[in-house]
């Protein structure tokens, strides 16, 4: 991973001092916007820095109080919505608030930041926490527009180790992959499809590790339970606020971001029941669990995506964070 570095090209200090706007004054005097066609640094190392230490304070605030109000608008995508869920239930079993809350610090921030023309503008922060252990913390940081907050789309937890270098340019600034991009192993745009077409076929489209050949391995053999049948739909999620992200690495591949959502039901056979979740799930469950339960999770994920025809060809997911979200019984 990149490590903050200041920019020493003259442009570039001017392009990052107007914060992703290309700035032309017209015959008029008025000031025109073009920042939706000119290829900027998303932000400067000072606004992201400022974003970091602002989600956080709203993370905090949030999580003490159980209240998903508190961070909404510095939350989007897969953790907007892992993050809201695990709040709500929070607040349905502990309406005082959390009694087991412990302030998150990130510290030993990093933030690589790409060039790119259009919205949404995104950068990455790369931090270590005080919890989770001896791994780190990847935020991806979103906006749709000046005026609008920077928001965590992204979060997930890697080994120190297995963070790639990504490819920077003189000043420190790091290049953006397009979503229909031919150069990687699988298109960053097709990833979430992949992966969730992996996870119910198998194939050799990703490398085996703990997110891919183990996790297929448990759910094959937690599907056949005596008295209890367990189904897995796994789904696509790519648009919107769910698009992947993807940066370029120093040997041509990618770190990419993506999503992906995934239901398991378990269904008990006659005279038998349902293992009694424990409250957190509960308190997302609507209707009366009798034969079975329907649990809805959204995923974000982390994969290393190597170039097209390098070494064995397969993608690696680096890390992944997943959430119920919803639940349902009957």
């Amino acid at each position: 991973m990149s490590r903050d570095r200041a920019p020493r090209g003259l442009l570039k200090r001017v392009l990052a001092a107007v914060s992703v706007a290309a700035v032309t004054v017209t015959a008029s005097g008025c000031v025109v916007v073009h920042g939706e066609r000119e290829v900027l640094p998303a932000a400067t190392r000072a606004e992201a820095a400022a974003a970091l230490t602002a989600f956080t304070t709203a993370y905090n605030k949030a999580d003490k109080a159980y209240d998903a109000k508190l961070d909404a608008d510095r939350t989007a995508g897969a953790l907007a919505d892992i993050d809201a869920a695990r709040l709500t239930a929070g607040r349905v079993n502990h309406p005082g608030g959390n009694p087991a809350h412990t302030p998150l610090k990130l510290t030993d921030a990093k933030f690589t930041i790409p060039e790119k023309a259009g919205w949404p503008r995104w950068f990455l922060a790369d931090a270590r926490g005080n919890k989770g252990g001896d791994v780190r913390w990847l935020l991806v940081f979103t906006r749709d527009g000046l005026g609008e907050p920077w928001e965590v789309a992204y979060l997930t937890l890697v080994a120190p180790g297995d963070v790639p270098e990504v490819r920077t340019d003189e000043d420190g600034w790091a290049e953006a992959v397009p979503a229909d991009s031919a150069e990687l192993a699988v298109s960053p745009g097709e990833l979430s499809e992949e992966y969730t077409a992996y996870l119910k076929d198998g194939g050799d489209a990703f490398a085996p590790g703990a997110h891919t050949s183990a996790w297929r391995a448990l759910r094959k053999k937690r599907s056949v339970r005596p008295g209890l049948a367990t189904q897995y739909i796994d789904e696509p999620l790519a648009q919107g606020d769910y698009a992947p992200l993807a940066l370029r690495t120093e040997d041509g591949g990618a770190l990419v971001f993506f999503t992906t959502r995934h239901y398991e039901k378990q269904t008990a056979a006659r005279g038998a029941s349902v293992p009694t979740p424990n409250r957190d799930v509960l308190a997302l469950t609507d209707g009366e669990i009798k034969q079975s339960l329907t649990m809805e999770f959204v995923s974000n994920e982390v994969a290393l995506d190597p170039p097209k025809g390098a070494g064995s060809g397969r993608v690696a997911i680096l890390g992944r964070v997943q959430g119920l979200t919803t639940a349902k019984g009957e």
